[in-house]
């Protein structure tokens, strides 16, 4: 019987090779080698195509695709070119001529001490930022005083040391391990519901933090779940951090318009799930307008799909537990949301340490395992790294440490109220001039305002002739101050020079003489976004 289906199938298979053979007979041989390499590449191109299109969206491909036709015309590509030179020289603002005085090798003979007075002489030559900067210093008072000089001696104690070498500098690992203890605790780690693991390490700054709570959700997602295709979802107001995290580390980026009220749309967000998403993110506050974003709904979201969670708290970290203590309204934002696997909080913003301390948080040790390198196989024996940096400066993880010391909860309460007091004040002002609106309903310490009356770019130039240092915004065009310490005695002075700028481009509308109002205006409005990409790195690099 065995045989006799094998038979069967033999001549099944001999007639229909017949019959394919009899109606291939029709056909060159060459087609029927080429029509399916043909096919195949073909089908290799529109994949390609369709996938740069769901990357970049239909509008941005054909913009690209037009102008790129468009410099292949003689010509073009150098007129661009020679344009944007002109706009780079602007934003430069002769920076060129101070670069020619730049040394460009070692001296033959080392000044010695004396290299302490020409530092002196360059520090004199720096614009005024006491009190005009938006965010940038968040220590009050002067720099040769008071908690300033703290952190400048505890830094100095420990300027030689390196968190790396564990086995020397054990006081610098205790510091580091205190601050994390003490970062945790602010932000939910002796609440049952945060699972009383949280864990994390200090790390350079912001987008350091950042950075690492990517890798470490696009690693634990990898091992959770097979993704090798990894995505995250942002809303529109997250910082560029994760532009630079999704470039270093392969993994698509959907930022996600925000809603009217400027937080983070979480149905919008839900939507661009898929099986190849790793993560979404929130903020606490957002760095544009100063308003936190429904980290709760977020956080229920993220437990839905089984995917990470990080929030943002680079800005608010230190802000925020004092200012729900002090009575202010401010929804939930930390470990006690569930959902919520990972946190960034600087430092050395409302923490007033020195400049390059922040922290990353993970809710367990399960999720910060991969976050750390270890090599194995290295001549140089065993090798395992917490962070991007292999020697990190001590001297800051002690600075870090006494700045929260000395400080303590009381003195957090107590500045925490000045900057919030102040911030409303502020505020309050922006809302008073007519020409004028507040972006959103902020929650925290930034203020951005913009205006349908005026070009508010116009307005920054003014500020700006003034000695402001305020930040340039878009979607809306606006500008913002992130009001800090520094602006506490100053918060009339700025709203009687933002009252005259208003007035001033009233009166006299149109760029003035060096302003860039009409660079941050063209480039709002330019569809091409490359085109602007190209500007940005063109001028970064020019500056070094």
């Amino acid at each position: 019987m065995e045989s006799l289906s094998f038979s069967s199938m033999k001549s099944m298979l001999i007639e229909a090779r017949g019959s394919l053979n009899s109606r291939l007979s029709g056909f060159e041989p060459l087609a029927l080698v080429f029509t399916p390499l043909i096919t195949l590449f073909l089908g290799q191109v529109i994949g390609s195509v369709l996938g740069v299109v769901h990357e970049k969206g239909l509008k941005a491909c054909l913009v690209g695709f037009i102008m790129g036709f468009f410099k292949k015309i003689p010509g073009v590509q150098s007129y661009i070119d020679a344009e944007k030179q002109k706009v780079v020289d602007q934003l430069q603002s002769g920076g060129n001529s101070k670069k020619n005085n730049w040394a460009k090798e070692l001296p033959v003979k080392g000044l010695g001490s004396q290299v302490l007075e020409k530092m002196e002489t360059e520090k004199r030559n720096d614009p005024t930022w006491q009190g005009k900067c938006s965010g940038t210093v968040y220590i009050g008072g002067s720099e040769s005083e008071g908690h300033f000089t703290l952190i400048n001696q505890a830094c100095s104690m420990f300027a030689h040391t390196n968190p790396l070498h564990i086995d020397v500098f054990q006081s610098v690992v205790r510091f580091e391990s205190e601050v994390v203890a003490m970062t945790a605790a602010l932000l939910g780690s002796k609440e049952a519901v945060s699972g009383e693991e949280i864990c994390g390490n200090m790390t350079s700054g912001g987008t350091e933090s950042i950075v690492l709570a990517v890798k470490s959700s696009r690693d634990y997602m990898k091992y959770k779940k097979g993704i090798k295709r990894p995505e995250m979802i942002i809303p529109e107001s997250g910082h560029s951090a994760y532009d630079k995290a999704a470039q270093y580390f392969n993994i698509k980026l959907w930022r996600v318009p925000v809603g009217k009220d400027f937080r983070a749309d979480v149905k919008a967000m839900r939507r661009h799930i898929n099986r190849n998403t790793i993560m979404i993110v929130g903020s606490a506050p957002g760095f544009p307008h100063g308003i936190i974003d429904p980290i709760e709904e977020l956080g229920q979201l993220a437990l839905s799909y089984g995917i990470c969670f990080h929030v943002d708290l680079c800005l608010g970290g230190f802000v925020l537990p004092f200012a729900r203590k002090l009575g202010y309204e401010i929804p939930a934002f930390d470990f006690s949301v569930k959902g919520v696997t990972s946190i960034s909080v600087d430092v050395h913003k409302y923490g007033l340490a020195p400049k390059g301390t922040s922290t990353v948080l993970y809710r367990n040790h399960e999720i910060r395992k991969h976050q750390f390198v270890a090599v194995t196989e290295w001549s140089g024996g065993l090798y395992v790294s917490p962070t991007i940096a292999g020697s990190r400066p001590g001297s800051l993880v002690a600075g870090a440490w006494a700045a929260m010391m000395s400080l303590g909860e009381e003195g957090y309460l107590e500045n925490t109220g000045k900057i919030m007091e102040a911030s409303k004040r502020l505020e309050e002002g922006v809302r008073g001039i007519s020409e004028l609106f507040v972006v959103g309903k902020p929650d925290m310490t930034i203020v951005a305002f913009g205006s349908k009356a005026l070009d508010i770019f116009e307005v920054n130039d003014i500020m700006s002739s003034k000695g402001w240092h305020l930040n340039a915004l878009q979607r809306p065009n606006s500008i913002h101050i992130c009001v800090t310490l520094q602006h506490v005695p100053v918060v009339n002075d700025f709203l009687q020079d933002l009252r005259e700028a208003v007035e001033t481009v009233k009166a006299n509308p149109g760029p003035i003489t060096g302003g860039l109002a009409p660079i941050y205006g063209a480039a709002g409005k330019m569809p091409d976004r490359g085109m602007v990409n190209e500007l940005l790195v063109s001028f970064m690099d020019s500056q070094y």
